[in-house]
């Protein structure tokens, strides 16, 4: 669900330091309650603490931080008291998972476990359970946020009438982009190169039997470089989460710590360590060893990609054409050949935006032109041979809804959403027993946004 506006209100302040810590010291001030939704209490520690985060941050002054954290606070508040009336409830499997990938986090920014530890002086045991309780109510106002707005549907008049009302000066600039047309194949299979990865696998298990920690010899040699620097772990994930040949061998553990044997997906070749398993989710760790491509298979797959071009040159197949014969990308080959944005699902890039290979080749190459054969990698991080073709050039300019529907629709979409939302918080504003101490009297947002009655 596209709820970005929304976000940026909570994930913003996601409470990085939303635990009721002072940064190893003593509290600066007597706690007291400060503000109250329904029977939901603002603590003056949960303002004090943040504000000083964010000045830590240069992110502004005490009195404006202070404001905008109460602010923030009182609707996280209402969002909970009414995700509590509605029933909704956050699952263990949520929270611990969220708590897992934050904890890990900060570990990276600060260095290690032991001087997290430090920093909050508290062991992490007592870090996670202090954070514990402040994920779940996140996690719930979150889920409750994407109720409130989940009916919008921008429909064409709707985006229609909301570009016709926009000034021109808030009408974005894009940057020129690129369609680009492709033809994607794979190396021919190498069994010598195969056999070299299970065989590394092989011995890397084995270290791990004899002692050594699974989560270093994944730093070391992993090849999943999203997993690798926390050790191979995943975090939860589903069956559907997971390639069925992983998931199969993942779910199959039995006991936490239990090792899988050898393991191929669409990935490469893996070895699978159980971290827990909770109901339908299981957290694992794995190490991925990709065969490595040899000269010969990387000469065969420009030999085929050159032949190719010889007869896109020759006219005898379109580009399209081609594709759909030749290239083994189903995202392309079916799209007219047109590579797809991951970023945003659409068709067109921007030149700094595209893979590193991708745009060493497309800054040299002229409209219309079909490339020489280039090494690349898909989308799983896997070898592959392309050759490709500028098919359209969109210079710089003002959206429009011709080239640049989709960004104006989700513009459009924001807009009803943060007026949906507005509309929501008036109405349980005014319902909701709300209480704020006398001492936040000059935050203007309170008579403004009728938090005070």
């Amino acid at each position: 669900m596209k709820i970005s506006w929304l976000k940026i209100i909570f994930l913003n302040l996601i409470i990085i330091v939303g635990i009721q810590v002072s940064i190893g010291q003593e509290p600066l001030v007597v706690d007291r309650i400060v503000a109250k939704v329904g029977d939901k209490i603002i603590l003056q520690s949960d303002i004090e603490n943040q504000t000083l985060q964010f000045m830590a941050q240069g992110m502004g002054n005490r009195k404006d931080l202070r404001c905008r954290v109460l602010r923030e606070l009182l609707v996280q508040k209402l969002l909970l008291t009414q995700a509590e009336i509605d029933s909704i409830e956050v699952g263990p499997n949520q929270v611990e998972s969220e708590l897992t990938r934050r904890l890990n986090y900060f570990i990276r920014q600060v260095g290690s476990k032991q001087k997290l530890e430090e920093f909050y002086n508290k062991s992490i045991l007592e870090i996670q359970n202090d954070f514990r309780p402040l994920i779940a109510e996140q996690i719930k106002t979150q889920m409750m946020q994407a109720d409130i707005v989940s009916d919008i549907d921008a429909s064409p008049k709707d985006v229609q009438r909301y570009y016709k009302k926009l000034a021109k000066d808030s009408i974005p600039l894009v940057n020129t982009q690129y369609q680009i047309k492709q033809i994607m194949v794979y190396p021919p299979e190498n069994e010598v190169a195969r056999n070299q990865a299970r065989k590394k696998l092989l011995d890397i298990r084995q270290r791990i039997i004899d002692g050594e920690r699974f989560s270093t010899l994944a730093v070391l040699y992993s090849q999943d470089p999203g997993s690798a620097r926390r050790g191979g772990e995943l975090g939860f994930m589903t069956r559907d989460e997971l390639d069925p040949a992983f998931a199969k061998a993942a779910f199959s553990l039995s006991n936490d710590g239990g090792i899988s044997r050898i393991v191929e997906s669409e990935y490469g070749f893996h070895i699978i360590q159980l971290i827990s398993r909770e109901d339908d989710q299981v957290n694992v760790r794995h190490i991925l060893i990709i065969p490595k491509i040899q000269v010969a298979q990387k000469v065969a797959s420009k030999a085929k990609l050159d032949s190719i071009s010889d007869i896109i040159l020759s006219d005898s197949l379109t580009f399209e054409q081609a594709a759909i014969k030749y290239s083994k990308d189903k995202k392309s080959r079916f799209n007219k050949a047109l590579m797809l944005n991951e970023e945003n699902t659409s068709t067109k890039f921007q030149l700094d935006k595209l893979p590193k290979a991708e745009y060493s080749i497309v800054k040299d190459l002229k409209l219309g032109e079909v490339s020489s054969p280039f090494e690349s990698v898909d989308s799983k991080r896997k070898t592959v041979f392309k050759i490709i073709k500028i098919d359209k050039i969109i210079e710089a300019h003002r959206a429009n809804l011709e080239d640049d529907y989709d960004l104006i629709k989700n513009m459009s979409r924001v807009s009803q959403e943060q007026m949906m939302f507005e509309d929501w918080l008036k109405e349980k504003k005014a319902k909701t027993y709300i209480f704020v101490d006398k001492s936040f009297f000059n935050c203007e947002f309170l008579k403004e946004e009728g938090w005070l009655k």
